[in-house]
């Protein structure tokens, strides 16, 4: 029997439940599809997420772009056997946002051997803009070491 065909969704439960234990599920990132093609999350504002002003922390934005990214790039670059690590994260605040949902979208720019270079968008419930980000990350062979431990070991 052929294996059965993974939806976005599928893809996304799969990722969610990786991350229970990781930075992207401590900090509430919900992912709602995945695919080679596209990411969406949507992050629900807690208190713990504020900075002293009341404002969403930078670090969460960039926390959430660079999720996305990663994951983006990952599903493409397993079709090839081989996996990703980010190298650049530069994250843009355009609007200040203090509760509710946010929700975020991450789209493919590059896709090469060696590189890819993936853009996120971050909106809150109203649709406006309220964060971007554009990171770049490096696509690794199965045997590469990073740090001296190959990826996926746990020191």
């Amino acid at each position: 029997m052929p294996d059965p065909v993974l939806t976005p969704h599928d893809v996304a439960a799969t990722i969610n439940q990786m991350h229970t234990a990781t930075w992207a599920g401590a900090t509430g990132v919900r992912i709602v599809s995945a695919s080679r093609d596209e990411v969406v999350a949507e992050l629900e504002v807690r208190p713990n997420h504020l900075q002293p002003h009341g404002i969403i922390h930078g670090g969460v934005h960039a926390t959430v772009i660079e999720t996305l990214a990663s994951i983006g790039a990952a599903i493409d670059a397993t079709r090839h056997g081989k996996t990703v690590v980010g190298l650049e994260n530069h994250t843009t605040f355009l609007h200040a946002a203090r509760s509710g949902t946010l929700r975020a979208t991450a789209l493919p720019l590059t896709r090469g051997r060696r590189s890819q270079v993936w853009e996120t968008t971050i909106r809150d419930a109203e649709g406006k803009i309220v964060a971007t980000g554009r990171v770049r990350l490096l696509v690794l062979e199965p045997e590469v070491q990073v740090g001296g431990t190959p990826l996926g070991s746990k020191i």
